[in-house]
């Protein structure tokens, strides 16, 4: 079976019609959906795209893994998907964004060029890359965000667009009414139509490449097909940049009480630049609009792969998971981009259409059990027929939900983590790097949000408040909620997270393994072990050294 990984860049649960947006149409997400399972609490390990990513691609929280912002290489060695894969026959390929940075200096200490094999996958999350393009290709004084050749760029150069960054000056840029360009990097132009032909745009260039791969490519393989879009700059090329107007935006989900003596960790991140920004309804009502016709986009852009599956009968032997690093706040809570852990930022869709019989009896269904991002590494174990090793996985498998079975001893928690330390939010907190931390667990009813720094906790009680409004941290009539989600939190930090080159059944070898070669401190006499274990230490002694200092034979 192959098992296609399909990531979309911070795309909302909400914004898709079979989780019960009211005008947003995507047909083809629903039919995934009604082909699978459609897991409706599942949150990411970090809002933070680079972070969320490695807790995909190792199966292990943020803090376990250590690349908790965008730009923190994943460390040399970091056991990856596609380590996993390769050991039971199955290729791990990479076509779209991951939004890592290698190890440089791990793997020059190790003597790891990046021309080799294992450096090429070292510096691709452990993925063989088909299409590697992070798709943010800014350029500045100072040169360009990200210096690696785009092959985006090179596509778009062979299709006759012109300059340096074809990708800035067209893909992601319109015309205003003086014939100038008009940058998808201001909100102000959201609402134009994209300055190039709809089929070279990203999402459908991305497309034709996932299409190409498996036209070329031999099974069974796993493809992360990781697309940018609808992540910003917000702008979308005809016919999709005015499919939708500000009649067909959702009713924003802030309320004045959570500005009034909020949390200071709230009140930083709702003063930065993206939530002042979303704080004007004429941003939202231009950027919205263009959010909604780029999901659209991607959309139609799956109904081809879908109808190319089908058409060439592959459907039978293709697993398809859907699927998002995070969300976006769209002005929700004061907020822009996917700063905190209100829903519409931490929360993520995820479907699953598994194609063997096994999973029949759950078709077209949904999942309410809480799921972590991190359980799609041991999902793909599982589907590719190992066993997630659990001192490294930190996951675990979907596949029995996914099989009607319901797991007695499933998680009562999801956890999720923001390291700041980088920001400005940081320093108009006045706090360290090492304090600029914060920790996310979520019951299923509480959501509490830990900051370190000596701050107070933030509580949200989302069976009585499902819009997150209420902060009731502060409230002592809830400090015993708080302590019970403390204790969880504490749990989870006690979890054994770094052993990762030893496994149970490695410990269970071991055990008294040293006393089988010899190895018998603390005995007494040797009555307390077996005989067989003193016998290379009983016997005459061959040669005496007291005696006579000579080594006479005895």
């Amino acid at each position: 079976m192959n098992i296609l990984f399909v990531m979309y860049d911070q795309l909302r649960f909400d914004y898709l019609s079979c989780a019960g947006h009211p005008h947003l149409h995507t047909p083809n997400f629903d039919r995934v959906a009604a082909m699978g399972v459609r897991f409706t609490n599942a949150y990411v390990q970090s809002p933070i795209c680079g972070a969320s990513r490695m807790s995909y691609y190792t199966g292990r929280y943020s803090s376990s893994h250590g690349a908790q912002w965008n730009g923190f290489p994943l460390r040399v060695g970091e056991v990856t998907l596609g380590d996993h894969l390769r050991k039971l026959g199955m290729d791990a390929w990479l076509l779209g964004k991951t939004h890592m940075r290698v190890d440089a200096e791990g793997m020059a200490r190790l003597g790891l060029s990046p021309d080799s094999v294992i450096g090429a996958r070292q510096s691709e999350c452990g993925f063989d890359a088909w299409a590697r393009d992070d798709g943010l290709w800014g350029q500045g004084p100072d040169g360009f965000y990200d210096t690696r050749r785009s092959p985006y760029n090179e596509y778009l150069k062979s299709k006759g667009y012109d300059g340096e960054n074809p990708w800035a000056d067209y893909a992601n840029a319109g015309i205003d009414d003086n014939n100038n360009m008009a940058t998808g990097w201001m909100f102000k132009n959201a609402d134009r139509p994209a300055n190039i032909r709809e089929e070279d745009s990203e999402t459908p260039w991305l497309t034709s490449e996932t299409i190409r791969f498996m036209e070329a490519t031999q099974g069974p393989w796993l493809a992360h097909v990781s697309y940018i879009k609808p992540h910003w700059p917000y702008i979308v090329p005809a016919p999709y940049h005015n499919m939708y107007g500000p009649q067909h935006i959702k009713p924003v989900r802030r309320d004045e009480c959570e500005r009034i003596d909020a949390h200071p960790v709230y009140s930083a991140f709702m003063g930065n630049k993206f939530g002042q920004a979303f704080q004007r309804d004429d941003v939202r009502e231009k950027v919205i609009p263009a959010y909604m016709g780029l999901i659209k986009q991607a959309d139609d852009q799956l109904g081809r792969l879908l109808d190319y599956l089908e058409a060439e009968d592959r459907l039978k032997d293709t697993m398809i998971v859907i699927t998002s690093d995070h969300g976006d706040y769209l002005g929700d809570h004061w907020l822009g981009d996917k700063d905190l852990f209100h829903d519409p930022s931490v929360k993520v869709p995820l479907i699953i259409y598994d194609p063997r019989a096994s999973a029949d009896a759950t078709r077209g269904t949904t999942c309410d059990a809480l799921v972590e991002a991190i359980d799609l590494a041991a999902t793909f174990v599982d589907a590719a027929g190992g066993e997630a090793q659990s001192h490294i996985i930190e996951g675990r498998s979907l596949l029995p939900w996914i099989r009607g079975e319901q797991p007695m001893d499933w998680r009562k928690f999801v956890i999720s983590e923001y390291n700041y330390s980088i920001t400005p939010m940081r320093t108009a907190l006045g706090v360290s790097s090492k304090d600029a931390r914060l920790f996310m667990v979520f019951d299923g009813r509480y959501k509490m949000i830990h900051a370190e720094g000596g701050f107070r906790p933030m509580l949200f009680d989302l069976q009585n408040d499902p819009d997150e409004f209420h902060d009731l941290g502060a409230d002592d009539a809830y400090a015993e909620v708080c302590a019970s989600l403390y204790e969880m939190l504490a749990s989870w930090g006690r979890r054994d997270a770094q052993r990762v080159t030893r496994s149970e059944a490695d410990l269970n070898a071991m055990r008294g393994a040293s006393l089988r070669k010899g190895i018998l401190p603390f005995l007494v006499d040797g009555s307390e072990v077996p005989e067989e274990l003193t016998e290379k230490y009983r016997g005459p002694a061959r040669q005496n050294f007291l005696k006579t200092g000579g080594g006479e034979h005895v």
